[in-house]
């Protein structure tokens, strides 16, 4: 494991996720480091999206963005989870207006064969490592860092579609049509998920999160036939390599309300949650730490709507160990004034209640 770390003085989500009390409800943002931040358009001007991934210095300067600007309390260290396929040998490239695109997305199962299944994670995502210890180290203490990967079938969903989709379909249809192909595929995956996440874990990532962004798409037939297993295993045989060193991990099935209360049985820390769950769903995981769930579309409303429904927001996870965030990312759009109001709220109604 990486060493020579400054103290962490803000600990509140790993206290939580300890089973300690908190002085307040802890909040960062999911793509708190993006297009919505104006520092960060003028960075991508002169540096492309995968260039900045794979430099240490660009990636540690925009995660830090965020942190200079609000008083959040969890860092995550900017990378893109298309550097799995990319260390899988396909190419990804990130076209304007349209996001991540794969110039040779997989068409049959023949098209396994070229590409890397098994590629050493240690090696050619070695500047993920190297962006986790020097922005850790960057931070100071000031507040833990995530890393993360996307999850195995969200991964998988891009590679055989090229891209982002409505109704993935081209990748469903891998799902009915090649079981076979699809279980080698989504295997390796995992495996490669596994051992990424452990590598940055022993850089000095103080939490893991797994996203299952296309979650969504799934049957709850083709969630448990598919996913829900190898879901498991990542949380598992991270632990089981890591041991005593190994750090709180999450799960974020996006629009999956019948897959996070599959987790409360796992080795899965926290359960991140979209914005249409219910009170009585989230009551459903209490025995974790549940993590979320404003709509990134609340920030678009005036101020005082935004307080107003933070307080709302604080209210379903009353009797939960919680950690504030989004439903999902910020959009790009969104003015960063309206975030902080969302950020103060959140901070002064829990240090109000809990003082």
């Amino acid at each position: 494991m990486s060493s020579d770390f400054p103290e962490l003085t803000n600990d509140r989500v790993l206290r939580l996720c300890r089973g300690e009390e908190v002085d307040r409800t802890p909040i960062w943002i999911m793509r708190q480091a993006g297009r919505y931040l104006s520092e960060f358009r003028e960075y991508r001007k002169k540096h492309e999206f995968f260039e900045i991934c794979r430099n240490p210095e660009h990636a540690c300067e925009v995660t830090m963005q965020p942190l200079r600007r609000f008083d959040l309390d969890a860092s995550i260290i900017f990378s893109d989870i298309m550097v799995i396929p990319q260390a899988m040998e396909m190419e990804c490239v990130m076209v304007p207006g349209k996001g991540p695109t794969f110039t040779s997305p997989l068409d049959a199962p023949e098209d396994l064969d070229k590409i890397n299944l098994s590629p050493d994670v240690n090696k050619v995502l070695q500047y993920v490592y190297d962006a986790i210890t020097l922005t850790r180290k960057t931070i100071g203490g000031k507040q833990p860092l995530f890393g993360f990967v996307g999850a195995p079938w969200t991964l998988m969903a891009y590679m055989v579609e090229g891209g982002g989709s409505k109704t993935y379909s081209k990748a469903k249809k891998w799902l009915y049509q090649f079981p076979e192909a699809s279980e080698k595929l989504l295997d390796a995956l995992t495996n490669v998920c596994i051992d990424f996440l452990v590598g940055q874990a022993r850089a000095g990532a103080q939490v893991l999160q797994v996203f299952e962004s296309h979650a969504d798409a799934l049957s709850p037939e083709l969630f448990h036939k598919f996913t829900l297993k190898l879901l498991k295993k990542i949380a598992t045989q991270v632990k089981a390599k890591l041991g005593k060193d190994a750090p709180p991990v999450s799960i974020f099935c996006k629009g999956g309300h019948f897959m996070n209360k599959e987790f409360v049985d796992s080795e899965y820390d926290i359960i991140q949650v979209d914005w249409t769950i219910s009170r009585e769903q989230i009551l459903e995981l209490k025995s974790k730490v549940v993590q979320g769930n404003l709509d990134p579309c609340q920030l678009y409303a005036p101020k005082e709507e935004i307080q107003k429904a933070a307080r709302e927001m604080l209210k379903k996870f009353e009797g939960v160990r919680h950690i504030a965030n989004l439903g999902h990312g910020i959009y790009p759009d969104t003015d960063p004034e309206h975030l902080r109001t969302y950020i103060d709220t959140v901070h002064e109604e829990t240090q109000k209640t809990q003082a």
